[in-house]
């Protein structure tokens, strides 16, 4: 009885040992993040495009009234100040509104933004894969003048070389902790 237990025992410690094992090799690879859109230009541009780089990702649109606007004012004085090292960042603004945002009005739009700051967009079902490939949030919500607005994930994603989220950017964020994590983006 005793040699059936130890057995026993062995067996129960290899299957929990292996599935262990498989969860942290699981858990050292990055999330694929897997999605295609398209540049105001009408340029396919997919996830695979990033490979290799680091890049940040915000999920907005232009009819927003204030977070957006806001969000890609700060960044671009965030570029601004930690100089040549946010060449080496591609930061991305996706819109979440396919109905209204419009190549034409996504170019007009990110005039007065840091030039470095791609706009993409692309149909329904090519935004909603790229909300989920970052587990971002959106929805439609009806306002009282017969439109809408968009509630959405406010944070930025920092996405580093390797593929691995290194964080999110709040801009509630003291600022200097906003310029330490670009840094550390920049450096990945």
């Amino acid at each position: 009885m005793r040699r059936r237990t130890f057995f026993g025992l062995c067996i129960g410690a290899a299957i929990v040992g292996a599935a262990a094992a498989a969860l942290m090799q699981q858990a050292g690879r990055p999330k694929q993040r897997a999605f295609t859109l398209q540049t105001t230009e009408g340029k396919l541009f997919r996830s695979a495009d990033l490979a290799g780089k680091p890049h940040l990702v915000f999920f907005g649109f232009t009819h927003c009234p204030d977070v957006c606007p806001t969000a890609l004012f700060e960044l671009t004085a965030l570029l601004e100040a930690i100089g040549p090292a946010a060449d080496r960042i591609t930061p991305l603004f996706v819109s979440i509104d396919p109905e209204r945002d419009t190549a034409e009005l996504l170019k007009l739009y990110m005039t007065a933004f840091d030039p470095r700051i791609l706009a993409l967009r692309g149909d329904a079902a090519q935004t909603k894969a790229a909300a989920e490939a970052f587990s971002a949030f959106y929805r439609k919500v009806p306002t009282a003048s017969d439109s809408y607005t968009m509630e959405h994930t406010a944070g930025l994603f920092l996405i580093r070389a390797d593929g691995r989220l290194q964080g999110m950017l709040d801009m509630h964020e003291p600022r200097e902790a906003q310029l330490q994590k670009l840094r550390l983006l920049a450096a990945s």
